[in-house]
Formats: C-alpha cells, structure tokens, sequence
C-alpha cells in the first residue's frame, strides 16, 4: 500500500513475485526442469507442482499454495464438483525442493499429463508458472494470436486503466 499526497490510499498488487514472460528449457534424463532464474527468489522455501486445467501443469510458491489450499477447504465438501476440484489439485500436487542450480523433478505422472519429454515451456502468468509441452504450448499462443476470437471472448472483461 502506498500513501499519496492526497490522502488517497492506492493498493498495490504483490509484485514481489509477480511471474511474467516465457522461456523455453529442456527436461535432462532424470525428468528435472531449470526455473528461470529470475523466477527462483520467489521460491525460497519449496514450489509446489500440481496439475493445470489445459493439459499444462502449474507450479505455485508455498504462500500461494497455502492460499489455495485455505480456499478449498473453504468451500462444501458435500458438493460433488468441490470434491472433483480437490482431488485434481491436491491429489496431483507435489511439494518440490530447488535444487542448488535452479531445478526441480518433475515426477513421472505429472510429465505424462501434460506430455512433456525433452523439453518445456515455463510461462508465467501473475502469481503462478505455468508449464507447457512445446506443442500445446504453441497451440495456445495459436489460439490467443486470433483477434476476432479474442474480441468476442474479451468483450465482457473491462481492463481499462
């Protein structure tokens, strides 16, 4: 929060680990992924992997896990959808260590899911990471790259400054 002069209080967003940009990396043979090293600060204690919802696999710091997880538990556990949503993001999730060069093993599972092999795309989107097969990847930017499509999804959303 900052103070202007005027005595209007401006929130401001967590920036300190606000996740932007993609970088492509490849997985070596044992299944480890290098962080982007300017992402590695914000995940000083651990990472936690879990799955996305687009075949992509999403990597969170330990606050934002928390935060996640406070959220689920949270919500009705006699709702069938909540408890859908609770085994995909929990069942699926794994609490990692960065190693002293800036990666993680991504398990076995979690790699078949979103199909990656060789190599990665870490894409980060605010305040987590995502990862990506090169080719789903590409799909997405496809996608995305379509500006008629983007007019009619993007209309309700008001960004404006």
């Amino acid at each position: 929060m900052e103070r202007r002069t005027s005595g209007v209080l401006v929130l401001r967003p967590r920036l300190e680990h606000m996740f932007l940009g993609q970088y492509r990396h490849n997985l070596d043979e044992k299944g480890r992924l290098t962080i982007p090293a300017r992402f590695r600060d914000s995940f000083v204690d651990s990472a936690f992997l879990t799955q996305g919802f687009d075949r992509n696999l999403r990597l969170l710091t330990e606050s934002d896990f928390t935060i996640l997880y406070q959220k689920l538990n949270q919500l009705n556990t006699t709702d069938s959808t909540t408890r859908d949503l609770r085994r995909l993001l929990l069942a699926n999730a794994q609490q990692l260590e960065i190693d002293r060069i800036g990666r993680i093993l991504v398990p076995q599972f979690l790699r078949e899911f979103a199909g990656l092999n060789n190599e990665a795309v870490i894409v980060g989107v605010g305040e987590s990471v995502e990862i990506w097969s090169p080719e789903a990847w590409e799909a997405q930017v496809l996608r995305l790259q379509d500006a008629e499509a983007n007019a009619q999804r993007f209309a309700a959303v008001d960004l404006s400054l």
